[in-house]
C-alpha cells in the first residue's frame, strides 16, 4: 500500500526518516516481519513491542511505529504517536481498506452464552445456504474450517486479517465473540457491526475490571461503538431478563429488539418442556407463534436459541424458516454437551465457569433426574478469587461436588479449592487439586441413573500448569473409569 494512503493525516508528534513510497504488511510481532512491513510496538502484559524494535528494524522493517523516539541508527524510518495501539486501529482499518464495510457483521458479548449464540448464529446461517465465519472461544471458523485462535477476542490486526480472508473467501457474513477484555482493550476498533447481542452479565472477571459496575459498562462499549448513523440499518438484540436491559439500551440509537424467557419482549419462550435429549416452547415473534424444538438442552440454551433467531430476524431472515432449522442444530461443542456411552448414565460437558452459569448447568438437569446429579467444577489460579465461595455455593445444588483446578496456572492446588470449599452449603464434597484425579473420583462414585456434570472446561482439552499446556479431557477420563466399572 502507498504510504500516502496509509499515513494521510495520521496524528503524529514526530517523524524521524522519510516515508517510503510503499509498505508490504502490518506487523506486531517482530518475527513476522518482512522486507517492507511496518512494524507497531505494541505494550502487552508482559511484553513491550518497543523492546523488539530494533530486531524488526534488522528484519527488514521498513517503518516503525512507537510511543517514544527510539535508537535504531536509521534503520527504519520512526513516526512517532500517542497511542500505538489506536494508531493501529486506524492503519490496519486503512490497510485493508475497511473490511468490516463490505460484511455482515454480528457481535454477541455477555457473561454467558456468547460461544453458544455466535455458533447458532453461523450455524443457522450455514443451513439457510448462507456462507458465515466466525471468531471466538473455539476458534476462527472459516465457513466450517476451523483454525485455532489465542483469545476469545482476537487482537485487533488478527480481527481485521480474518475479515479480509472472509471477503477473500468471498464469505458475507462474519460473526464475533465479544469478549469485555476486547472491548476494554480496543481489540475491536475500528469493526463495523451490523447486529449486536447482549446475553446476560453475571459475577466474572473483577480481577480485570474490579468492580461489576466497570464490568457491565465495558460490555456496554459494543453498543456505543454502534456508531450513530441512522442511515445504516443496523440493531441490538437485548436481553430484557437482564437488570443492564435498560441501561444497554440507553446506549445506543439504533432499534433495540427484545428477547425474554420470563415475560413479554420482540421475541419470548412459553410451555417451556426440558428433557434429555432436546428442548421444546412455544415462541412468540414478530411474525407469528411457532412450536420449537432444539438439541440443545437447558433453560439457558432457551435464551441462547432467542438471541440468535432475533439477530437473523434482525437482518431479514424469516422466523419461520429459522425455526425449522434449529430442529436441525447439533450443541456446541462443550456447551452442555452430552458423552454417549452404554453406561446407564448421563454425562454432559459444560463450559460453566460462574455462579451463574453453574446454577443453571444443574438446574437444566433436574427436571429428568432419577437419582442423583453429581457435579465437578474447578477454577483458574491466579485469576478471579472472589467468585470461587459463590461457584461452590451453586455447585452445593448437586447431591455430591468434586472441588479440583481449570488451568491451576502458578497458584496452589489447596488454595484454588480452599477458596472454593468456603462456600459449600452441604458435606457431601471432596477437595482434589488434580483434575484428572478429581474425574475419576467423581466416576468412581457413580451409580446407575445418575446424572453428571463435568464443568469449567468445555471445548478444551487441555490443563495450563504453571505456563505449559499439558493434554486433558474430561470425557475421555469418563469414559475409560466407565470401561472399568461397567
Amino acid at each position: 500500500m502507498k504510504t500516502t494512503t496509509l499515513f494521510h493525516s495520521l496524528k503524529m508528534i514526530k517523524q524521524i526518516g522519510e516515508l517510503p513510497e510503499k509498505v508490504t504488511s502490518l506487523e506486531t510481532d517482530s518475527r513476522k516481519v518482512l522486507a517492507g512491513s511496518v512494524f507497531i510496538c505494541i505494550k502487552g502484559y508482559t511484553v513491550d513491542g518497543h523492546d523488539y524494535a530494533r530486531q524488526a528494524a534488522e528484519n527488514g522493517a521498513a517503518v516503525i511505529v512507537s510511543e517514544k523516539e527510539l535508537d535504531l541508527a536509521g534503520a527504519a524510518t520512526q513516526i512517532v504517536v500517542k497511542s500505538t495501539e489506536r494508531t493501529l486501529a486506524v492503519l490496519a482499518d486503512r490497510f485493508f481498506q475497511s473490511p468490516s464495510e463490505k460484511l455482515t457483521v454480528f457481535g454477541v458479548t455477555g457473561t454467558n452464552g456468547k460461544t453458544s449464540v455466535t455458533n447458532l448464529i453461523h450455524a443457522l446461517l450455514k443451513a439457510s445456504g448462507q456462507k458465515a465465519a466466525l471468531s471466538g472461544t473455539i476458534g476462527f471458523n472459516l465457513d466450517g474450517e476451523l483454525h485455532q485462535s489465542a483469545n476469545t477476542t482476537s487482537d485487533l490486526l488478527t480481527t481485521q486479517r480474518m475479515m479480509q480472508t472472509a471477503i477473500d473467501h468471498r464469505i458475507p457474513n462474519m460473526i464475533f465473540e465479544v469478549s469485555s477484555h476486547g472491548l476494554v482493550e480496543g481489540r475491536l476498533w475500528g469493526v463495523d457491526f451490523d447486529v449486536a447481542v447482549f446475553t446476560n452479565l453475571s459475577h466474572d472477571h473483577l480481577d480485570y475490571h474490579g468492580t461489576m459496575e466497570h464490568y457491565g459498562y465495558a460490555k456496554g462499549l459494543l453498543f456505543s461503538q454502534m456508531g450513530q448513523d441512522l442511515t445504516k440499518d443496523k440493531a441490538v438484540v437485548l436481553n430484557l431478563d437482564d437488570e443492564w436491559f435498560e441501561r444497554y439500551a440507553q446506549m445506543t440509537p439504533f432499534d433495540v429488539i427484545s428477547y425474554s424467557m420470563e415475560r413479554p419482549a420482540d421475541f419470548y419462550a412459553e410451555n417451556i418442556e426440558y428433557l434429555s435429549d432436546r428442548t421444546l416452547y412455544t415462541l412468540h415473534s414478530p411474525e407469528g407463534v411457532y412450536q420449537l424444538e432444539t438439541q440443545l438442552l437447558g433453560t439457558f440454551n432457551v435464551s441462547n436459541t432467542l438471541a440468535a433467531i432475533a439477530a437473523l430476524y434482525a437482518k431479514g431472515y424469516k422466523v419461520s424458516e429459522l425455526v425449522e432449522l434449529l430442529r436441525t442444530i447439533a450443541p456446541v461443542s462443550g456447551r452442555m454437551e452430552r458423552v454417549p456411552t452404554d453406561a446407564p448414565l448421563s454425562i454432559y460437558i459444560d463450559y460453566a465457569h460462574t455462579p451463574d452459569a453453574i446454577e443453571k448447568a444443574i438446574k437444566s438437569v433436574m427436571p429428568f433426574k432419577k437419582n442423583r446429579i453429581l457435579f465437578l467444577i474447578g477454577t483458574g489460579g491466579n485469576r478471579d478469587k472472589s467468585k470461587r465461595p459463590a461457584m461452590a455455593e451453586m455447585a452445593s445444588l448437586a447431591d455430591y461436588v468434586v472441588l479440583t483446578t481449570d488451568d491451576p496456572r502458578y497458584e496452589d492446588y489447596d488454595s484454588i479449592t480452599g477458596d472454593l470449599e468456603k462456600g459449600m452449603t452441604h458435606d457431601h464434597y471432596a477437595c482434589i487439586g488434580d483434575r484428572g484425579e478429581a474425574v475419576r473420583h467423581l466416576m468412581q462414585q457413580a451409580e446407575p441413573d445418575d446424572i453428571i456434570i463435568f464443568a469449567g472446561k468445555g471445548h478444551e482439552d487441555y490443563q495450563i500448569i504453571e505456563n505449559t499446556k499439558y493434554p486433558h479431557s474430561d470425557s475421555q477420563i469418563a469414559l475409560e473409569v466407565i470401561k472399568e466399572r461397567f
